[in-house]
């Protein structure tokens, strides 16, 4: 494990076995998909790249306030360089609340600031939908809403706790993601979200009832933390290798995952996907690699691979 690795915490007595811890998220009908096992694979090779337009660059660009690490903003990222629209992007601490309160109101990321029209929005969704249909943006409607497929949906949810315990401990044991520079942002947000198997009321606590739910110190948290990056993850790799399997046999090519063409399954799928890249080890089968790395070009999003622990 690299030396920086043990600089992600402040100290505090833990087994050698963690040492190097301490204490201290339109128009269009929608497209159909079919089972691959009903697809002939003559249909699924013809699928085509997405054709990116003229590169959009306004007077005043756009500015999008996000964490690296949070699905939900890799989702408006992937969507902003798809459409080739020049953007700022503003890599938010993760311990910074006075910022996005100041601009939504609230701590939440993404935030869209389009200066020219003195317009701020937060919610994924509603900023892809907002680029998307605003002629300044390039051509409108480029991006197909989502087919409602319910299989990648149930994949996902049958993976979360996997994935949760294989990479929330990565994020912050990096020392390379923005969101988390500073000892702060790091235990902001150890502090936060939870490893399985807790449960976030388990984690965090609620004070806020009559009967207050005293959550999990820092030191037990950070101590969680610090065993989850220690322990062997082989099992879990293992695990997650037969799962992505399963994945790649559910996606209908190496551009976009449902028939019909890009989509906001992929802006979910990708944005959702592109956190596994952190762990290193993880055998991608081919198409879903290609998928991965094609879609990476595309919106102009780095993948994690040469940061993978």
């Amino acid at each position: 494990m690299k030396l920086w690795i043990a600089l992600s915490f402040a100290a505090v007595c833990v087994p050698t076995s963690v040492m190097g811890f301490s204490t201290q998220q339109l128009p269009r009908s929608a497209a159909r998909w079919t089972p691959r096992s009903s697809m002939s694979l003559s249909t699924a090779t013809e699928a085509v790249p997405f054709a990116k337009g003229p590169r959009v660059i306004r007077q005043e660009l756009p500015t999008l306030y996000v964490y690296d690490h949070c699905p939900f903003c890799v989702r408006v990222r992937l969507a902003l360089g798809v459409k080739n629209v020049k953007h700022l992007i503003h890599f938010l601490a993760n311990d910074d609340v006075a910022t996005p309160t100041k601009l939504v109101g609230k701590k939440i990321a993404p935030i869209f600031s389009l200066p020219e029209d003195k317009f701020v929005m937060a919610e994924s969704l509603d900023i892809i939908a907002k680029i998307d249909s605003d002629e300044r943006f390039g051509p409108t409607s480029q991006i197909l809403p989502a087919s409602g497929r319910k299989d990648i949906k149930s994949w996902q949810k049958s993976t979360q706790v996997l994935l949760r315990t294989l990479q929330r401990p990565r994020y912050v044991a990096t020392g390379l993601l923005p969101e988390f520079q500073q000892l702060d942002s790091r235990h902001a947000f150890v502090r936060n979200h939870q490893l399985p198997p807790y449960e976030k009321l388990e984690w965090k606590g609620d004070s806020s009832g009559d009967t207050p739910v005293p959550g999990l110190d820092m030191d037990t948290k950070l101590k969680l933390y610090a065993e989850a990056m220690a322990s062997d993850p082989a099992p879990l790799i293992e695990d997650l290798n037969a799962r992505l399997v399963e994945l790649d046999d559910m996606l209908y090519s190496e551009h976009h995952c449902s028939e019909g063409g890009f989509s906001l399954d992929d802006i979910d799928l990708w944005a959702r996907l592109r956190s596994i890249t952190i762990v290193r080890g993880v055998t991608w089968p081919t198409r879903l690699r290609r998928y991965m790395d094609n879609l990476s070009t595309l919106g102009d999003v780095p993948l994690y691979d040469e940061m993978a622990l």
